[in-house]
């Protein structure tokens, strides 16, 4: 098994792509107005309208509702990063912070309320889980 993909389910698809296209710097593969995806090296992050939900389950997913997941991604530096996210990012629920876990990061959420994480290992322990 191989996880591939998380998809966030949105009313408003392309402002949600918009953010996650400058917070990542990946541009967007869009299938349809109501499904684009950011593709990175390790996973996909696929962005959804509320109108895909009935293909699934009716009811099954609400926009705008997650207070239990934190996507995250891994980047070089958090710190820099963390300055190229000002501009666009309205809400930082926590400065860059070294984890007892020996990686640096940065919470904050993206339009929809969505916990994000940037994070960069910075002990030798947490950067060779990732070389």
């Amino acid at each position: 098994m191989n996880l591939v993909s998380l998809r966030i389910i949105t009313a408003d698809v392309a402002r949600l792509v918009e953010f996650y296209e400058k917070a990542t710097g990946a541009a967007a593969a869009w299938a349809t107005e109501d499904f684009a995806e950011i593709r990175t090296a390790g996973a996909t992050l696929a962005i959804a309208s509320t109108r895909t939900v009935p293909l699934f389950a009716p009811g099954s997913a609400r926009p705008a509702d997650n207070r239990s997941v934190i996507i995250e991604f891994l980047v070089d530096d958090v710190d820099r990063v963390r300055g190229n996210l000002t501009a666009f990012v309205s809400d930082f629920v926590t400065e860059p912070t070294t984890m007892p876990w020996g990686n640096r990061s940065l919470l904050f959420r993206d339009p929809d309320g969505n916990l994000v994480n940037f994070f960069t290992p910075v002990t030798p322990a947490a950067a060779a889980k990732f070389a």
